[in-house]
């Protein structure tokens, strides 16, 4: 709190007098980040130097510390961009995510890797994956859960066959609009919207649009892309696709329900060590046998391990055979978890660690 006998100009000179040491301090961080690359060596690539478990450690320090009046995911964000940009002086990360440019799945790149990373949009999840493990991206980012309809099937078939490790995951709050090049909902006889949406917003689209035809489309920020040439057609999609394609915003907060939120998962190619808070994802196949499941899930009782989630896909591996999609709470290094997925090993298929990576911050 500020003397009331302050005057303004006192108080400006005093922003100011902070602002010069916030900036002095953060070049003195890029210049101590430029000192880990010197320690690594020469001839490395962003990715060599990326370590989410320090950077997850990082941050639950700075929410440790915010005494206010700033939130803290408003303050995780600014140490995230800080962070972003002094990881990128040499060679900026490169993410894969569902384009094209103003998805959802770009606004979850940038609240977990910052703006300085390079976003690379893609046609599809499952090219995102494929980018990913050619090498032609750093990480991806892929949507894997709503939390109101549910699990990104797509998103878990692509590990079925594929060796991607989750890094990382981001939990986004969605907020729908509709955009137009049209200045009333009257006018509006079609929308687009990735199907995902189109659910989320089903109640809205009744109760405002009955009878428009909805049409689904790849992503949210392609539906923008289509509605900018038509003066008749609506897209669902947020707020930042709407600025992006140059659309009229006709309706906010469009979402059915109020904590309407999507899980991200960032995928990569190497497991990471601890960070202190961590999720491991297992992928495990079962033998066609009476008890199968208990089999599974008893040793995590057993070894007092905590089960978050539990999903079931057809195995792709023969008719009526199914591949099971389990969270749990902490590292596949924790002795606990170790001992579990032994016990399990001797009585399933097959047992794969997707990854095991900090839980989302704020």
């Amino acid at each position: 709190m500020t003397d009331t006998k302050t005057s303004l100009p006192e108080v400006r000179e005093r922003i100011d007098s902070i602002d010069r040491q916030i900036q002095e301090l953060i070049s003195e961080r890029a210049n101590w980040a430029q000192e880990v690359a010197k320690v690594k060596g020469e001839g490395l690539s962003a990715i060599d130097y990326y370590r989410p478990e320090r950077e997850a450690h990082v941050l639950r320090m700075v929410v440790d510390r915010n005494k206010g009046p700033l939130p803290d995911a408003e303050m995780v964000r600014l140490f995230r961009e800080i962070m972003s940009s002094c990881l990128a002086q040499e060679d900026p990360l490169k993410i894969g995510y569902l384009g094209p440019e103003g998805t959802f799945s770009e606004q979850a790149v940038r609240k977990h890797f910052g703006h300085a990373a390079y976003g690379l949009p893609l046609g599809s999840i499952e090219e995102v994956f494929q980018e990913v493990a050619a090498g032609h991206a750093d990480f991806g980012v892929v949507p894997v859960e709503n939390s109101g309809q549910g699990m990104i099937q797509v998103t878990l078939d692509m590990f079925l066959t594929s060796d991607a490790r989750i890094c990382g995951e981001v939990e986004l709050r969605v907020h729908q609009c509709l955009h137009s090049m049209a200045g009333k909902l009257e006018n509006i006889k079609r929308v687009y919207a990735h199907a995902q949406s189109l659910q989320q917003c089903k109640t809205w689209l009744r109760m405002n649009l009955p009878g428009v035809e909805c049409e689904a489309v790849s992503s949210n920020a392609e539906a923008a892309r289509l509605a900018r040439h038509a003066d008749d057609v609506g897209a669902i999609a947020g707020e930042t696709a709407g600025k992006v394609y140059g659309l009229k915003t006709l309706a906010t907060g469009i979402e059915d329900r109020a904590d309407n939120t999507t899980r991200f998962l960032v995928i990569g190619r190497s497991l990471f060590p601890p960070s202190g808070n961590d999720r491991t994802s297992l992928l495990i196949t079962v033998n066609d046998k009476p008890g199968a499941l208990y089999d599974v899930l008893s040793p995590f009782a057993r070894h007092d391990v905590s089960l978050n989630r539990i999903e079931s896909r057809p195995a792709h591996s023969g008719k009526w055979q199914y591949a099971f999609f389990i969270d749990v709470s902490g590292h596949i290094n924790d002795e606990a978890l170790q001992g579990a997925v032994k016990d399990i090993e001797q009585s399933v298929a097959q047992l794969r660690v997707l990854g095991s990576y900090p839980v989302a911050l704020p």
